[in-house]
């Protein structure tokens, strides 16, 4: 089977570097016509650059097309143009994938919160606000692939990090409620948590590492996720070529009554609430209510 996207329109934010000009050359390789998007600047979102525009360079000198978008993901009306001017190019949007990052890294005890705050408009609002841009021509064209990025951070922790998790743990949450709400769409939604040697990561990982743990040993994950084939609804791991599933879970738990209904029962049976055997995976919340409901009676 080989995975092509001819015919299709895939914006890409962050896309001046790392990760997201990897995603925008394959893409682009593969038959995508590419809006390139990158506000510049450093990886705490000060100053700009022209490093779109140098990744539309790249795209055309090998035959594809592309346009190059400076817009802000942090302001919702240039997402919004944005999405206007590749209607306008190219008659339609069918890919998003939100990939634009920052990083102001600083224990929770030294950290302002105009740079909690800030993260988190990048990350989450910014997701949401491009997210938003295409939504609706996504459901008027029945199809849509869309790619949110989280990371390890978000789903198990990293000390200095917590505006950047807490953003990140955010939009794995946008993705399972937008994976339902598109479905009836055709609107595909996904998540990629990928470790990858870039300038956001530049100074975290060993020098030996930094090559082993390259952009293009992510991108083949991204693009299944944002193809014709693309399951739904998935948190998909990526790096340095290995790739994996996460699941948020919920153990079997324990029906307490009578006087065991209490904070003291709460700890006396705390091993069997906490017991990780048989684990399920609900795909929302009313799963979760009907696995507690059916405790209650007694299935």
């Amino acid at each position: 089977m080989s995975i092509r996207f001819d015919d299709k329109v895939a914006i890409v934010t962050g896309a001046g570097g790392g990760l997201g000009r990897a995603y925008a050359l394959e893409l682009a390789r593969r038959g995508a016509k590419v809006v390139v998007n990158d506000l510049g600047g450093a990886r705490d979102g000060t100053g700009h650059s022209d490093a779109a525009l140098k990744v539309v360079e790249e795209i055309k000198a090998a035959g594809g097309e592309a346009i190059s978008n400076g817009g802000s993901v942090t302001e919702y009306e240039q997402m919004v143009e944005m999405v206007a001017k590749a209607k306008e190019a190219w008659g339609g949007v069918h890919i998003l994938i939100n990939n634009a990052g920052v990083l102001r890294d600083k224990s929770f005890a030294k950290m302002e919160p105009a740079d909690f705050k800030f993260v988190i408009d990048v990350h989450l609002n910014g997701s949401a606000n491009c997210t938003k841009a295409v939504w609706e021509t996504m459901r008027a064209q029945n199809y849509g692939r869309i790619l949110m990025t989280a990371s390890s951070t978000g789903l198990y922790g990293n000390f200095g990090q917590a505006n950047y998790g807490a953003a990140k743990l955010g939009l794995a949450g946008l993705t399972k409620t937008l994976a339902i709400e598109g479905a009836k769409n055709n609107i595909k939604v996904n998540t990629i948590a990928p470790t990858a040697g870039t300038r956001m990561t530049e100074d975290l990982f060993p020098a030996e590492a930094f090559a082993a743990f390259a952009p293009e040993k992510v991108a083949p994950a991204a693009l299944y996720l944002v193809s014709e084939e693309a399951p739904t609804n998935m948190i998909v791991g990526a790096g340095a070529g290995v790739f994996q599933a996460a699941y948020v879970t919920l153990t079997q738990g324990k029906l307490l009554t009578g006087d065991d209904l209490s904070p003291e029962g709460i700890a006396a049976h705390w091993a069997e609430i906490t017991d990780r055997t048989g684990e399920l995976t609900p795909q929302n919340g009313a799963e979760q209510s009907m696995s507690i409901l059916k405790k209650l009676q007694g299935g």
